[in-house]
């Protein structure tokens, strides 16, 4: 069922993204009195979901989601209508218009992706407000570490102090931030001493590519909140309530470190030692093959830490959504700088639709819905953007060369510069599409 959840929320998100970059050029077009042959959501060949007429232009839904488009008359595009373009130039066509409406035609729908990003981020802000765990917050028990974090040198409990000597103030950020910067140290407090953790070379190609996200993760005391059915742990006497400080003669304090210790003790006689109210106990009790006593921590953060929150009026969150979306811009051109990094090698961790489904959240949750929304339209922007042809930036680039040359290319070589750019987007979406199957069927 999650995995329904999350292609749903990928399908929706697209289909809104799809919609609205085509709804750019298509009200562009019409501005400047260019015909707009057809308006389709998905892709639709040999046949279509459901289609209509009206005021001359077909909408329609197509089959195929992977997209959609808006044929413009006198347009050489994905459509190749040769027959068209073989016949006179009419004044409502494309080619007809100046270069610079033809321009605007073309940049519509990066620009109404960059506006539909503004306009979600003001609606999350004036809505649901801000809300995250700084630092200095997250430092209260010390971090909790996987093995990739080991790896780089990081060490359970160590407290975070900057990144390459700037502190970061949301410390969820502090993966993306050491990726997007190419950070080489970490700088940490460890046993009440200062130090750099200084990073291994190919450990950011090695997060890029990590499993999960959470490479390192807040530490908070293991405080039992319900037991599973079967618990061993409540058979033997400990209750809701009680912290669970040991193991045999071993002091854990914290939840990760008690539940990375005691799988080390499968089918083994363990004594677990708890804390209630000012007695220290210990309850005897056996293990099975899962290493697991049915004990549930609690996990709401919020019992541990003090969450920074800010509310938004309207009016102030307008100013922040430009703000965010200039952000969100900024850092994806910075992502896409280290597809080219010898030492991040970014390329590697290149995904199609089942990576981007996979950052949608298992249950439907309408503001992470909206902000990866968000996130995505920016991403779409600037993909569209980029110089090559069959995206929109390619036929920016042939208009540009065209306003400054005072020079039309033919329309033979944006024929045969579309068939080439059609091909290369094709190899990029089976490659990016191949890398999903290979990572799920060769995780390793």
């Amino acid at each position: 069922m999650e995995i329904v959840i999350k292609i749903l929320q990928l399908i929706l998100s697209l289909s809104i993204l799809v919609v609205v970059h085509e709804f750019g050029h298509f009200a562009a077009a019409k501005i400047f009195k260019t015909r707009v042959e057809k308006f389709y959501l998905f892709f639709n060949p040999w046949f279509s979901l459901f289609k209509f007429n009206y005021k001359g232009t077909e909408y329609g839904m197509g089959w195929l989601p992977l997209g959609g488009y808006v044929k413009i008359s006198g347009m050489i595009d994905e459509s190749m209508d040769k027959e068209q373009m073989a016949k006179p130039p009419q004044p409502w066509e494309f080619r007809s218009k100046p270069a610079w409406q033809r321009l605007i035609i073309m940049l519509g729908g990066v620009f109404m992706n960059v506006v539909l990003a503004i306009v979600i981020y003001i609606g999350i802000l004036s809505f649901y407000g801000e809300e995250y765990l700084p630092t200095s917050e997250a430092n209260k028990y010390g971090i909790s570490v996987d093995e990739l974090a080991e790896d780089m040198g990081f060490r359970a409990g160590d407290k975070i102090l900057a990144v390459d000597g700037e502190y970061v103030d949301d410390f969820l950020k502090i993966p993306v931030t050491m990726i997007l910067n190419e950070s080489k140290t970490v700088q940490v407090l460890r046993d009440g001493k200062e130090m750099d953790v200084v990073l291994p070379s190919g450990s950011l190609n090695k997060l890029i590519k990590h499993k999960s996200p959470i490479f390192i993760s807040v530490r908070f005391p293991f405080i039992a909140d319900r037991f599973s059915k079967n618990s061993v742990a409540e058979e033997a006497g400990i209750e809701v309530g009680d912290s669970v400080i040991g193991m045999n003669q071993m002091y854990l304090k914290y939840f990760t470190e008690f539940r990375n210790e005691i799988q080390k003790h499968k089918n083994e006689d363990v004594t677990i030692i708890v804390k209630r109210e000012n007695d220290t106990l210990r309850y005897a009790m056996q293990l099975d093959s899962t290493g697991l006593i049915g004990v549930f921590p609690q996990g709401d953060l919020n019992n541990f830490f003090v969450f920074n929150k800010k509310t938004y009026s309207f009016g102030e969150a307008i100013p922040a959504g430009f703000n965010r979306t200039w952000k969100g811009i900024d850092n994806y051109l910075k992502q896409l700088k280290l597809m080219f990094s010898p030492e991040v090698k970014a390329y590697e961790g290149v995904g199609g639709f089942g990576m981007i489904a996979s950052i949608f959240p298992p249950e439907w949750h309408w503001q992470s819905f909206w902000r990866l929304t968000a996130f995505l339209s920016i991403m779409l922007a600037i993909l569209n953007v980029l110089p090559i042809p069959a995206l929109d930036g390619g036929h920016v680039m042939f208009l540009l060369y065209e306003i400054i040359a005072r020079r039309k290319p033919s329309d033979k070589f944006l024929e045969y510069a579309q068939v080439v750019g059609m091909v290369l987007l094709f190899s990029l979406l089976i490659y990016a599409n191949g890398m999903d199957v290979v990572r799920y069927f060769f995780p390793d």
